[in-house]
């Protein structure tokens, strides 16, 4: 099989929460080898939800090797700088008066290698507010998205941290351009993004479109908020009350829509058109919302896919991964840590598309989970069936033996193992080369062993 885009590059990833470790993963998911350097206590994410792991932890450090230095010491330092002289890349997402601080500015670990592709992920880029500090809700905030949603009229994050994950993907962006200029022989240049910058250009189509309609309308009339916009596009209610979002962007899409629920404003002119639509919006979405839940869900599924009008049921996030589309080869990765199971989204855009198998088969599968596509009923058998949900004998994870998944055998044997580190405890050792053990890594200068 061909190897991943970047195996063989090692990466160096000193940053918490969600930006750093996001772009971090993400080249973890493209072959290289991340090296996550942690503070004495470790990442705080590693006990931030009720004293244990937080989701932002396990989605985004499994597959990474993990090593805990005393920046603020200068043997933690001296390892540091031997960690970045075997590397191709680091990122960060310290604020800059620490990077300073720490002595890991671009021209600080230029010195120490100069080959090095240097990321730093910070609240602002450039600019009188380069040095204040930012974070994901800051960033909506300053660049309009928090003003536009509002919980009971006061201004609200919009739950998911969007901002920290598109700087984080910008970043990679940036970094194999970088490696891109090296490979030629052209200079390196530093990437340094900004979630405030990184906003700004999320924003960008709302902020013109802001500037259109002041220079059109002679003041700043805004355009709906997202499927508002359109009528007859977002979510709507089922006769057995489940929430189907519409796909209504085209006049094609509209005349689908009231063929395949029998509608007779299918041959109405006067609704033909989107700019008759909005100009009825209300008649539009009333007839749209009676339409709807005068059909069980089931059956305006069937008819709506017939008719090949998009759509896609609201589901909350304990059913998300119950979709077959979910479980397709490559897109889920299992993951053991602390005793716990999770299925984990998997971004390896190097991963091959392999043919899907049949859905897995339990006998008892009325009463069960399959463990390994998690839904309880399946259509088809097949030739090895996944293991249950049902109570199973505790058994170290650490300790699962490998098994071929009946998801998709052609992918081979899936490792059980951990592929997270354990939690962090100091303690002070020479210099040693990193292990090459995913499940527990030493390095040099301060490194790290397993909490008792």
């Amino acid at each position: 099989m061909t190897p991943p885009p970047l195996a063989g590059r090692r990466v160096v990833e000193l940053g918490t929460m969600l930006a750093a470790p996001f772009a971090a993963h993400l080249l973890s998911q493209l072959g290289a080898d991340v090296i996550k350097v942690e503070p004495p206590r470790g990442d705080p994410t590693r006990s931030l939800v009720r004293g244990g792991p937080s989701g932002t932890f396990i989605a985004y450090s499994h597959g990474k090797k993990s090593v805990c230095l005393d920046l603020a010491d200068p043997a933690g330092r001296q390892a540091f700088a031997q960690l970045l002289q075997g590397a191709d890349a680091f990122v960060h997402n310290l604020a800059p008066k620490a990077a300073r601080k720490l002595r890991l500015t671009q021209e600080d670990c230029a010195a120490i290698n100069p080959r090095l592709v240097y990321c730093h992920i910070r609240g602002y880029a450039a600019g009188p507010q380069a040095d204040d500090l930012a974070s994901n809700p800051v960033a909506e905030a300053s660049t309009g998205v928090m003003e536009a949603n509002r919980v009971d009229g006061r201004p609200s994050r919009l739950g998911p941290s969007y901002h920290d994950q598109f700087a984080g993907a910008y970043a990679v962006i940036g970094m194999l351009a970088a490696m891109l200029q090296a490979a030629q022989g052209r200079p390196v240049q530093p990437v340094e993004i900004g979630l405030y910058e990184t906003g700004l250009h999320v924003a960008s189509r709302d902020l013109v479109g802001v500037q259109l309609k002041q220079q059109l309308l002679g003041r700043p009339e805004r355009e709906p908020h997202g499927e508002f916009s359109m009528p007859g596009y977002g979510a709507y209610l089922t006769a057995d009350q489940r929430w189907l979002y519409l796909l209504m962007l085209t006049d094609a899409h509209w005349a689908r829509f009231c063929r395949a629920l029998g509608l007779p404003e299918a041959d109405d002119p006067s609704l033909a058109q989107l700019r008759d639509r909005k100009k009825a919006r209300e008649r539009v979405e009333a007839l749209v919302r009676t339409a709807m839940a005068a059909h069980s869900f089931d059956d305006v599924v069937a008819r709506l896919k017939a008719a090949d009008v998009g759509c896609t049921e609201v589901l909350p996030l304990e059913r998300v991964l119950e979709a077959p589309q979910a479980h397709q080869p490559g897109k889920l990765r299992e993951l053991a840590y602390r005793g716990l199971a999770f299925e984990v989204p998997s971004s390896r855009a190097c991963r091959p598309t392999a043919t899907a198998s049949p859905p897995c088969r339990h006998p008892n599968w009325a009463s069960t989970r399959c463990r390994c596509c998690r839904r309880p009923a399946c259509r088809a058998p097949t030739a090895r069936p996944c293991w249950p949900a049902a109570p199973q004998p505790p058994r170290s994870p650490a300790t699962l033996p490998g098994r071929r998944c009946a998801r998709w055998p052609e992918a081979g044997t899936t490792s059980m193992r951990r592929s997270v580190s354990p939690p962090l405890a100091p303690v002070r050792r020479r210099a040693r080369e990193v292990s090459t053990d995913a499940t527990f890594s030493r390095a040099c200068g301060r490194g790290h062993r397993r909490a008792a």
